[in-house]
């Protein structure tokens, strides 16, 4: 079971680095690391038994920054037009 979550997050990564044209595959690709890093984080908590408070921590955390990404991607499209990288400049 851990080498398939460990294959998740590479995938993850893997989709990050390579796709980087459009924000919402990113986002996507951040909330599928995110995924694979709390499943591992459950696990692991488990195997050891200890209290899965974290967890609730780490979920609150990936909900803000999932809030924070589509506010992002809304206001990008609202200002360019599109989620394209390429079609702005950071000057």
């Amino acid at each position: 079971m851990m080498m398939i979550i460990f294959f998740m997050f590479m995938i993850g990564n893997l989709i990050f680095v390579f796709k980087h044209k459009h924000l919402l595959i990113m986002l996507l690709s951040l909330e599928f690391i995110v995924l694979s890093i709390y499943m591992m984080m459950m696990m692991y908590l488990s195997f050891i038994e200890f209290d899965m408070y974290m967890l609730m921590v780490f979920l609150v955390f990936s909900v803000c920054e999932g809030a924070l990404g589509i506010s992002i991607l809304v206001s990008m499209i609202r200002t360019h037009g599109n989620d394209y990288f390429q079609s702005f400049s950071l000057l």
